[in-house]
This record gives C-alpha cells, structure tokens and sequence, in this order.
C-alpha cells in the first residue's frame, strides 16, 4: 500500500463546498495507479468560511481519502516542526507538498522560509528515511501581480527551493521539483485570485500526477476527469 500525504496551506485544504485538488489527483490515480494506495494524514476537514476554521466535511464528493496535512493559513514554518511525528504516525510514503505562499506573505522572508525547507525535509527524512518528497514552487498569484516587492521574494524563494531540492535529493530519498502547472493563470483557474476553481484543482493536481510520471515512473499521464 503506497501511502500519500498532501501538505499545504488554504489552495490544498480547500473550503466547504469544493472537490479540492487532492480529490482530482486521487480520482487520477484511481485509474493510472497499478497498485493498492491511499491518501494519508491527520486531518479530513475543509475550512469553513462561515466559522473561519477547519470544520467543514462538506466536500463536492466526500467519497474519497480525505486524509491530509493542510491548513488554512499555515507555512513551511507551521509544518516543519510537525512533519516528523505526522509521517511516522500515519506511515507515509510520498509527500506531495504545495506550500510557501503565507510564509512569504507574512511570516518569513526567502531565505528565512527555505531553511524551513530544510528542516521539513529532514524532519521527514527522520521519521521515515526512505521517504519520497514532491514540492511545488509557490504559483503566481494576484499579489504576486499586484505587490512587485512580494513578487521578488516569491521568485527568490522559489530559486532556493529548486537548490534545496537538488542539494538534498538522495537516491534513497528521492526529492522532486514539480514543474508549476501548465498555463496556470489566476485569472481563470482561481475564484478569488489565489484559491483555485474546478480548473485549478485539475492543473495542480495534473502537475503532481505527471512529474511523478515522468520521474519516478508513478501512475501515469493526467487525464482530467
């Protein structure tokens, strides 16, 4: 049984009402996956923009592994110091990781947040020395249109990230740079700028599903439900 974690902040959480990305890539692998697997972590929920907390269960389609590591407001430093305990207590194989968005938005600058890579993948590393990390660059978003100081930070951050990965990469513990999305524009893909709609949903999703593909041989190509 191959174990999937997904780790991230509101795009991978996702509100009350929505399928959310980690819901489309299940229903990929479903198909592609030649291989008992599931979808591992502590928590089931969605935010709930009503209470403005992680207590909704109203998925679109709640018939799936709801299991995840995502928070509505949380960063690299929120996860780094809970990854360890999370993998080695829900057996994780594979963390498929989309964060960085709010560290950089308020909490830690580019240099400050990739350490935070560091320490969450060797926390990772310690519970399970075999694990298997797939990370995702932060994507554009309206502020990072709107705000050209926060846009530099993203793209700095993003530069350490890809040399985190290729730093720490090991053949034991492979780690994965995810190309961003194809064509991901915030425009079309997100509801409100940053959050995204079904289409979103599928090109996050698609961009975890093919760089796994291709470089670990994983499922297969993303076809959109």
């Amino acid at each position: 049984m191959l174990r999937f974690m997904p780790v991230g902040d509101s795009m991978t959480i996702g509100s009350a009402g929505e399928h959310t990305w980690r819901y489309r890539l299940w229903q990929h692998l479903c198909t592609a996956y030649g291989g008992p697997f599931t979808l591992v972590g502590p928590r089931e929920t969605l935010h709930d923009p009503v209470t403005d907390a992680p207590t909704s269960y109203a998925y679109a389609d709640p018939d799936f592994p709801r299991a995840h590591l995502a928070g509505w407001g949380e960063g690299w430093q929120h996860m780094a110091p809970l990854i360890g305990e999370t993998v080695r207590s829900c057996r994780a194989d594979v963390l498929l990781v989309s964060l960085g968005l709010i560290d950089l938005g308020f909490y830690t600058n580019a240099e400050q947040t990739a350490e935070n890579v560091r320490a969450f993948i060797a926390g990772a590393r310690a519970a399970n020395p075999r694990v298997r990390v797939a990370v995702m660059p932060v994507i554009r978003n309206i502020r990072v249109e709107a705000d050209p100081t926060f846009a530099e930070q993203v793209a700095h951050f993003n530069e350490l990230l890809a040399k985190a990965v290729a730093d720490l990469d090991d053949a034991g513990s492979p780690l994965l740079l995810v190309p961003p999305p194809a064509s991901y524009d915030f425009h079309t893909d997100t509801y409100d700028g940053t959050h995204p709609n079904e289409s979103g949903e599928h090109r996050i999703a698609g961009a975890f599903a093919e760089a796994m593909w291709r470089e670990w041989g994983l499922g297969g190509p993303y076809g959109a439900a």
